[in-house]
Parts: C-alpha cells; structure tokens; sequence
C-alpha cells in the first residue's frame, strides 16, 4: 500500500513535467519548480529531460523510486556536474564531482558508447541496483534502461565508485579531473554517502545533446509501448 500511495503521488507530481510552461502558482510548485529551486545551478532543460524520461518509466512499468540522479555531461569535470535529489521531500541531498572515461574527452566529454573496452561513458536512463565491495571500494552497480545506448553497463561494469582522481587538487595540476574507465566515479570523501542515497533501483539519468539519441529514446520521446516492452524484459530477466 506504501508502495502505491508513493506511486500515486509522484504521478501526480510529476503531472505537469512535459508541460512548456508548467505550473506557475507559488502556493502549488509542480515536482520540476522544486527541485530547480532547490539545485539552481542545474540546468532546467536538463532537470525536465531527466522528470521526464522517469515519468515516462514509471507510467510504463517501472517501479517508483525515492530518488534521482542527474548528471550533466554537457559541463565540464571541473564543475560539480553530479546532482541527487531526494524525491518525497523535493530536496537536493548533494552536489559532487563525477568522472567521465577516459575514451569520452578530456575535461568535455563529447563522445558516448555501449561497448566493452571503449572506455567511454554512456549516456540515458539507468537504474540502481546493489551496493557491493570491489577492486575501487565500497560501489554501486547499475542498469541501463536504453537498448543500444547504455544497456550494457552492468556487462562492461558500468559503476559509481571512489577514485582518488576525482580530487579538486586534480584540477590545479591537470585543467580536469582524472579520468576513469567509463564509470561516474566520486569523491572517496562523499561515495558512501553517493551509494547509500542511490542503492536499491533508484533512477539515474546522464545527460549529453546528442542529437541522435534525443531523437530516438524511447523515454525522451515517450514511446509507450517500447518502454513498457523494454522494462517488461528486464524483469523477466531478473526473475
């Protein structure tokens, strides 16, 4: 019944996303005017996208979440391009660095992959899985939503770990951030923090224009019956 009621609301609050204008009464902020608020340095464009895409999950199959990851691959490493946001309260919880693979760019990452071995981040919808400890630490495996576009994270190890190169000291010495092999790497200061909040199929959503994927997600654009057959597969794949 939790579960349900959870589910009702965020519809609900989410209702008005996909709308141009969107609400714009003070006493009755839509889910988007309160997490821009509450992360203004968060491109809008970028923060409706990522509603967006999550809506269109949750209204074809998808299970709620409490909360929401966006990241920006649009800025640079040296800015703090990793947001989490706490969906009941409509709060950010943080705001951090993340890493990019060293296939995707320098300090821009401008090219995106799926494939095992091209050391390149992907970009789209995923959603969290388990916490574990491995080679990096304490880390958090994933799963991408998007065929072609980043459904082989969990194959290629796709994961949120600490690394010591994401380091603001980094960026004194090297015009970025280190780079890793394709996972949106943090802090070690704050990954226990980033994989607490994130565990246990929560959404992330990773952010670049490319102009082909734009067009053809299925969750950007909102294609009912593909997403629903996409999500149906994942969990007959789990079960």
């Amino acid at each position: 019944m939790t579960r349900l009621i959870r589910s009702l609301w965020l519809a609900a609050a989410l209702a008005a996303v996909s709308s141009p204008l969107m609400a714009n009464t003070a006493s009755h902020p839509t889910l988007a005017q309160s997490l821009a608020k509450a992360a203004p340095t968060l491109n809008q464009k970028v923060l409706r996208h990522a509603l967006a895409a999550m809506q269109c999950a949750l209204n074809n199959g998808a299970e709620p979440a409490e909360r929401l990851a966006v990241i920006d691959f649009s800025l640079p490493s040296t800015q703090r391009r990793l947001w989490i946001f706490d969906l009941s309260s409509q709060t950010l919880l943080l705001q951090e660095l993340v890493a990019h693979g060293q296939g995707s760019g320098e300090n821009f990452a401008t090219s995106f992959s799926n494939t095992e071995g091209s050391h390149q981040s992907s970009i789209g919808l995923f959603r969290t899985s388990e916490s574990y400890f491995g080679q990096h630490g304490y880390s958090l495996r994933m799963d991408g939503l998007e065929p072609g576009i980043n459904d082989r994270a969990r194959e290629r190890a796709i994961v949120i770990h600490p690394a010591d190169y994401v380091n603001p000291a980094w960026i004194k010495r090297h015009g970025r951030i280190g780079r890793s092999h394709g996972c949106p790497a943090v802090r070690p200061e704050v990954a226990r923090m980033v994989v607490d909040s994130l565990k246990g199929g929560q959404f992330m959503f990773s952010w670049y224009p490319d102009q082909q994927w734009v067009r053809s997600s299925a969750y950007l654009n909102c294609k009912p019956q593909r997403v629903a057959s996409i999500l149906a597969a994942r969990k007959d794949s789990e079960s």
